[in-house]
């Protein structure tokens, strides 16, 4: 770069600078920058002509007052003038004040333009990179469009300075991450591989950058540079500090360019020439071997520079997943971090233990690390080391070592930090579902959970344990004892009584012979907790307690006096006061057999994925590989039971038999959970959203028989299509929503709700086919009669 003489030193721009700072006030600052200001713009408008020198000064000086937080609205065209100097100094200035302040739509554009073009055809290296180093910060689609093509040229030219291939590399990167359909390599790309082999360092580190960027995007066309970057890597890594002098960082060999290229390396898998993919493993290996070499230096840059290539070199390792001496190798150097004194490392040994947990070579060798994982995960004081803990115990649990992960999780929770609660309230139901081979312990887990973190329990958590309990006849028993003595606590989380009640109201029958847990026993129990929960909570309590008069008639008195007070059926909440009074009157009027037939049992849920495993995955969101894309690689645990994501209590609080007529579209469900508990539908349906607001399920055809899409196909025949229709119809005696008619074509669904004497009704239209419906019209009639009492057809 050239030497800045005397004269440039601009005494005037010192001198402003001065003034600021010694401004006491913000007024007085407005004040000297207004006065500048003036004093610029007359300069600039008067008659004589200035000199390089003070257009320079005074650009200077209107970039300060710019980043000082002031709006510049002049000025533009005397800095795009300095572009035309032949001194380095005010050219340097002209390119500084337009990469600040010049935006993309300005009118100064093509004056830039050809400022530019001129500086990139001067063939003065100097100018060169000033120009490109514009390009670069500016970065604007114009930009691309006007120079795309020259720079690979530029950057391939044999006769370039190395400085200036270094800044056409990274200027053609920034152009390619703003405008990557405006950058097409095409011819270029074999040479801009080739400059890994350049012999100055700087260009292949800049070059790099660009190709690695390339190869993601397209990884075939850059495939060849494999094969370049393991011989670049083999050189750096088998040479000595004092072989490449000027880039050798505190006794290091460019451990910049080292990182680069085993991060290029992760882009394409494993190579299958023999002879690279053996010098590419004698790489890895040295370079784990000098991880345990005594560090050459004291300083914290030596250990950061050495340790950054070593944590490149073991993600390359796990990424290829194919070298069980290198998995083991590279998961007992990072055990060794686990217990260093620097946070940062025992943060990214974790992290980057909890991928190599994943690998069936080296998921033993992690496990044996469990004690010291479980000690950071109590002791560590920094919350995001503990939150990597709690990763890597989750990826690392089996089922030889789940009870123990498992407990150590729950004792945690006691004292975990409120921000990671739920994450590890979820993780806990996960292992608890997936390695359980003894279902009581499985359900101790469960309540235990729910007692000690029941805030952070989701929905998901406790419909889950009551789908499992449905589906196991050898735990009904267990569960109904186990949730009975959980309720006597005198403080009980609200979830808690979720459970509580819908066990009792399922299975309470199989502890009723003791004394001490009796029909009314039970009852009382559940109903001290009624005034302390919320209507939810409460809507189901009254599902359980008609269930309760079905499985034991000797409560049907107390239970009736209870649904009969005024609290209830002229409850201010239009759900528990319509339960309470279609309960009561159920009770009252149908015989022990209908009783029988609308409140049996609920049947084994549908086996299906746990929803809890999808509801972790978005909380930990998309960044989340340590956790959620190992759940690919457990999947042999299997699942403890599969049931539906659907909410328990809307489907076992409901009526069971749906051709038992009854007067009310909802008789023991609770709407609130009616999307929980619908069942799946097509994927690609315009009905998902209507009736489920669960995650979409497996894509289907037809209508089961809860009136959603199955994948039994439709009926072809026309008369067959008009009985199901009017079998259809059948159903909305006890349904608001579902479908109303359904053929290849078309599906109809209808979706209502009531409130008093007034109702609101949707009809929804889904396209069944792959084309769309060209003049699709729909005309509703109603009755002379009906017509009077519709305020309006939408």
């Amino acid at each position: 770069m050239p030497a800045v003489s005397k004269g440039d030193g601009m005494r005037g721009l010192a001198v402003f600078i001065s003034d600021i700072r010694n401004c006491k006030s913000k007024e007085a600052e407005i004040k000297r920058i207004n006065k500048e200001l003036a004093n610029i713009r007359s300069k600039f408008k008067g008659d004589k002509a200035l000199d390089g020198y003070s257009k320079k000064k005074y650009v200077c000086k209107l970039l300060f007052i710019f980043l000082l937080g002031h709006d510049i609205d002049f000025g533009h065209m005397e800095a795009v003038n300095l572009l035309s100097s032949n001194k380095y100094t005010e050219k340097q200035i002209g390119y500084l004040f337009i990469s600040v302040l010049v935006n993309s739509n300005s009118e100064l554009i093509r004056l830039i333009n050809n400022a530019i073009k001129n500086d990139l055809s001067s063939r003065n290296p100097t100018f060169m990179c000033l120009a490109l180093h514009c390009i670069a910060n500016v970065g604007s689609r114009e930009m691309a469009e006007a120079f795309a093509s020259e720079i690979p040229r530029i950057l391939v030219a044999g006769d370039t300075m190395d400085s200036v291939k270094q800044s056409a590399a990274l200027c053609l990167l920034r152009l390619y991450k703003t405008s990557p359909d405006l950058v097409l390599m095409g011819e270029w790309t074999s040479r801009v591989v080739h400059l890994l082999n350049d012999q100055h360092m700087g260009v292949v580190t800049a070059a790099i950058s660009l190709i690695t960027c390339l190869s993601q995007k397209n990884p075939d066309e850059f495939k060849t540079c494999v094969s370049l970057a393991v011989s670049r890597l083999s050189r750096i890594v088998s040479s000595a500090s004092t072989d490449l002098q000027d880039y050798t960082y505190y006794f290091v060999p460019a451990p910049w360019l080292s990182c680069k290229l085993l991060r290029l390396l992760q882009c394409y898998p494993p190579p299958e020439d023999g002879a690279v993919k053996g010098r590419l493993v004698e790489c890895l290996e040295t370079i784990l071997n000098k991880a345990q070499e005594p560090p050459k230096s004291k300083k914290v840059q030596h250990s950061n520079a050495k340790n950054a290539i070593l944590f490149e070199a073991i993600s390359l390792i796990i990424h290829y997943d194919s070298e069980p001496n290198l998995l083991v190798r590279a998961c007992n150097q990072l055990g060794q971090f686990l217990q260093h004194r620097e946070t940062n490392l025992r943060y990214l040994a974790l992290e980057s233990m909890c991928t190599l947990a994943s690998s069936e070579f080296s998921h033993e060798a992690v496990k044996t690390h469990i004690e010291t994982v479980i000690n950071a995960l109590k002791t560590e004081r920094d919350v995001s080391v503990r939150q990597r803990a709690a990763d890597l115990l989750y990826a690392m649990c089996d089922r030889s070592n789940a009870k123990q992960i498992v407990a150590e999780m729950l004792s945690y929770l006691e004292t975990a930090d409120y921000s990671i609660r739920e994450e590890m309230v979820l993780k806990v139901a996960i292992l608890a579902e997936k390695y359980a081979v003894d279902y009581s312990w499985y359900v101790d887990t469960i309540l235990n959970l729910i007692r000690i973190a029941g805030d952070y329990v989701s929905e998901e958590v406790w419909y889950r344990v009551i789908q499992i309990v449905i589906n196991r006849d050898d735990v009904q028993g267990y569960a109904a004892k186990t949730v009975f003595e959980a309720l006597q606590a005198p403080a009980c989380h609200e979830n808690m009584v979720k459970v509580g009640g819908y066990i009792l109201g399922e299975f309470g029958n199989l502890i009723a012979g003791d004394p001490r847990s009796s029909p009314l026993v039970q009852f009382n129990l559940l109903h001290s907790k009624f005034h302390l929960c919320s209507v939810p909570t409460r809507a189901l309590l009254l599902s359980a307690y008609i269930k309760f008069i079905n499985l034991f008639p000797e409560t049907k008195a107390t239970i009736q006096e209870v649904l009969r007070c005024d609290s209830q059926i002229r409850n201010s909440d239009v759900e528990l006061q319509q339960r309470a009074v279609e309960y009561l009157k159920l009770s009252s009027i149908a015989s022990t057999d209908v009783l029988a037939t609308v409140l049996e049992e609920m049947p084994p849920f549908p086996e299906r994925e746990s929803s809890i495993l999808a509801k972790l995955k978005k909380k930990k969101g998309p960044g989340a590989v340590s956790v959620t894309d190992l759940e690919d690689s457990k999947r042999e645990g299997g699942e403890l039971n599969g049931g539906s994501d659907r909410g328990p209590d809307s489907g076992a609080m409901a009526a069971s038999n749906a051709s038992t007529p009854s007067p009310s579209a909802d008789l023991l469900g609770i709407r609130s959970a009616a999307p929980i508990g619908a069942a799946p539908t097509s994927a690609g349906s315009l009905l998902v959203d209507v009736f489920s607001e669960a995650g979409p399920a497996a894509p289907s055809a037809a209508v089961n028989d809860d009136g959603f899409l199955s994948s039994a196909p439709p009926s072809e025949d026309p008369a067959t299509l008009l009985s199901e229709a009017d079998e259809l119809l059948n159903k909305f005696v006890c349904k608001n929503n579902g479908v109303l008619f359904e053929n290849q074509l078309l599906q109809i669904g209808i979706k209502s709700e009531y409130r008093q004497n007034l109702g609101r009704m949707y009809l929804f239209y889904g396209n069944k086919t792959s084309v769309q419906f060209a003049s699709f019209t729909t005309t509703v009639s109603c009755p002379g009669e009906l017509q009077s009492h519709i305020l309006s057809v939408q």
